[in-house]
């Protein structure tokens, strides 16, 4: 999405045309990702590092002064091909818990309860407009950080924009609500499945472990983007001409077409209120159950199906409409299920071809001319570089943290502060790279051309690398794990 020629203040003023991007298929990004890593087994030297048991916590790790090179071992045109099917059995147990997500995330949004959340805030706000950024965007942010919730706001940007218009604000107030509460969500990971559960599931870690860290950076997060949207939102509502959207909304609130249905203000009634409730006995399920009984991808998992069964039950839902909404909350994960299966089969080109020790052993050489103090805040970097390419976390995840998990190991940063680099730099880029599916939809949906919204969301995205920074000097210093 291109900024266009800026519409007049004149009475012939006409709606300016938005014009979008075309944005690359994920799985045509991991394609060439696939592509590349098997050109790689031929282009890379072999070598690999011994594993040793790691006294202390029973593990195996990478023996810093074990590497190697070995004779080549490129890939083979069959190998190539059977790289996917290997890769979907090797990230079976990743998969399954995703899928149970994303059915359960479903059945609980065939209850309307977010819409009813939404309506029900917009009228308690009614003459407290700034109000419902204060109240709304912590829980949009606790939201993400808990059940990873991303896409599932795009279907209700129409009803934020239409309530922003109606409250004083501008189309970047309404997309910011959404967008700033994914990556400072994810940025936070706290119990985030697609994130921080599948990056540690592949770096060895305990399910959630770290979660003190984890809280605080989200209470640090929501204080830092919260006030930075309701700045903004108060600046537009007083002074209109300084939103950055000022030209183009003078003709979206008259011409922009939002259907009648978004309008309605839908009720919070006590079926919703079960429903929420129980979605917040399933969080703090989770979350004392990583703490006090060492709960992993299973029984979290279990816990999730627990939740669909009580919505189906205070919902009153049929159980054939239950089962119809849990598959189809399978079928929306279906694009990062498979991600994470071709990710698995990128690690498995590069591990058979022998070099992911290489790529390892030559990152290891960059990063140990940084100063040790600076090893986290360069793995950071690294991750945020990277998911400029490939923006999807899950994905992500499962090709760095092969990567950087064993890279943590030689150059003296803990797992779980190479998980702490790959969930912020996962997240933060994801407001202001072309290739985010969930941005750019956003933003077509509410008209905005993505050189307006980096003007509101790259200040933002500075705000986020300084929580980054410190989050990761500190990680650094006390070496947090539990390794």
């Amino acid at each position: 999405m291109t900024d266009t020629k800026t519409p007049t203040e004149s009475q012939n003023m006409e709606k300016p045309v938005n014009k979008t991007v075309s944005v690359p298929s994920p799985i045509m990004i991991i394609a060439v990702i696939l592509v590349l890593s098997a050109i790689a087994t031929y282009l890379i030297p072999a070598g690999e590092f011994a594993r040793i048991k790691d006294a202390a916590s029973g593990r195996m790790v990478v023996d810093p002064n074990s590497f190697h090179f070995i004779a080549q071992k490129p890939t083979k045109w069959m190998d190539f091909f059977m790289a996917i099917p290997k890769g979907v059995k090797g990230a079976a147990s990743i998969v399954g818990f995703l899928m149970i997500i994303g059915g359960t995330l479903n059945v609980m949004a065939e209850t309307g309860v977010i819409s009813a959340f939404l309506s029900h805030m917009v009228r308690k706000m009614k003459g407290q407009e700034a109000k419902m950024i204060l109240i709304l965007e912590p829980i949009f942010i606790c939201l993400s950080a808990t059940a990873g919730c991303s896409e599932e706001y795009i279907a209700f940007v129409s009803l934020m924009l239409s309530a922003c218009y109606a409250l004083g604000f501008d189309s970047i107030t309404a997309v910011g609500m959404f967008l700033c509460a994914v990556g400072a969500g994810y940025g936070a990971g706290v119990t985030n499945p697609f994130t921080v559960g599948v990056a540690q599931s592949i770096a060895g870690l305990p399910m959630f472990s770290g979660i003190e860290i984890r809280l605080a950076m989200l209470a640090v997060l929501i204080v830092v983007t919260t006030s930075f949207l309701y700045m903004y939102a108060k600046r537009v509502q007083k002074h209109p001409e300084k939103s950055f959207m000022y030209d183009y909304d003078k003709v979206y609130k008259e011409q922009l077409n939002i259907s009648s249905d978004t309008n309605v203000l839908l009720v919070l009634n006590k079926t919703h209120k079960a429903v929420l409730f129980g979605f917040g006995l399933t969080v703090v399920g989770i979350l004392v159950g990583v703490l006090k009984f060492d709960f992993y991808m299973n029984e979290i998992a279990a816990l999730f199906l627990m939740m669909t069964v009580y919505t189906g039950i205070v919902a009153r839902m049929n159980p054939n409409d239950v089962a119809r909404a849990f598959i189809g909350g399978v079928k929306n994960m279906a694009l990062p299920c498979m991600m994470v299966s071709m990710c698995k089969g990128v690690t498995l080109l590069l591990d058979n071809g022998k070099v992911l020790d290489t790529i390892i052993y030559y990152l290891a050489s960059v990063l140990n001319t940084v100063p040790q103090s600076l090893l986290g805040v360069g793995m950071f970097i690294v991750q945020d570089i990277f998911n400029l390419v490939v923006p999807s976390g899950s994905g992500q995840a499962a090709i760095t943290m092969p990567i950087m998990a064993p890279l943590a190991d030689l150059i003296g940063l803990t797992r779980q502060g190479a998980v702490l680099a790959f969930q912020m730099g996962d997240a933060f880029t994801n407001c202001v790279t072309p290739a985010s599916g969930t941005t750019m939809t956003v933003l077509s949906v509410a008209g905005i051309p993505l050189k307006r919204w980096w003007k509101f969301a790259v200040p933002m995205l500075g705000l986020w690398w300084i929580v980054a920074i410190v989050v990761m000097l500190y990680a650094t210093a006390a070496k947090v794990g539990p390794f």
